[in-house]
């Protein structure tokens, strides 16, 4: 029998916390604008090398390709969507407050310039807590897809590993890999078992 070594860590990297952090930190500021990626024709993937006993994967791209990785995907964007919406909606309003608060200076009464003052403070008050909260939503989200995302794609990455023959499979971007033969990488293979799956 075999012993198979996986080394694999998962890392959602779709739309980080972080990535939200920022949109979130300037709420009201247009959502970046999605980047047209160039359409570069793949090169052919070279023969797996005869006798190996070990290969690689590339996660992100399994994350990118898959079915579930797009899904997994789709709902982190969803998510983000949603509360950078939520935010500029509250942003606005704010806006509008403190515009309310500078044209009306001289001509709002004392109490009616602390009143408009003290809303305005709650709202930034409320918005700091949606952008927590938000955030920490998004990094549940995300853990919990990860580790359902793992838990799915482990077994599978084990047994195309069988099925090749191999005794190590390395995670590229993960286990410290500096170079391999690119033949060695079973991304593809894992992929097309992986969504055979579902």
């Amino acid at each position: 029998m075999r012993f198979v070594t996986v080394v694999v860590a998962i890392g959602i990297v779709l739309s980080t916390a972080q990535g939200f952090a920022q949109e979130a930190a300037a709420p009201g500021a247009p959502a970046p604008a999605p980047q047209a990626s160039a359409q570069v024709a793949p090169f052919p993937a070279p023969p797996f090398p005869a006798g190996a006993r070990m290969g690689f994967i590339d996660v992100q791209q399994i994350i990118a390709e898959s079915i579930d990785g797009k899904a997994a995907s789709a709902r982190v964007k969803a998510l983000n969507d949603r509360k950078v919406a939520e935010l500029n909606e509250k942003n606005k309003v704010l806006l509008s407050d403190q515009q309310k608060l500078q044209s009306g200076a001289t001509v709002l009464s004392a109490s009616a310039r602390e009143e408009l003052q003290r809303k305005i403070d709650r709202e930034n008050t409320d918005i700091e807590r949606t952008t927590q909260d938000a955030q920490k939503e998004l990094q549940d989200l995300q853990q919990g897809l990860q580790v359902e995302f793992q838990g799915k794609l482990t077994p599978v990455i084990a047994e195309v590993s069988a099925e090749m023959g191999l005794d190590m499979v390395f995670s590229v971007s993960d286990a410290g890999l500096a170079w391999a033969n690119p033949g060695l990488n079973i991304t593809a293979d894992v992929i097309k078992k992986f969504d055979s799956k579902n």
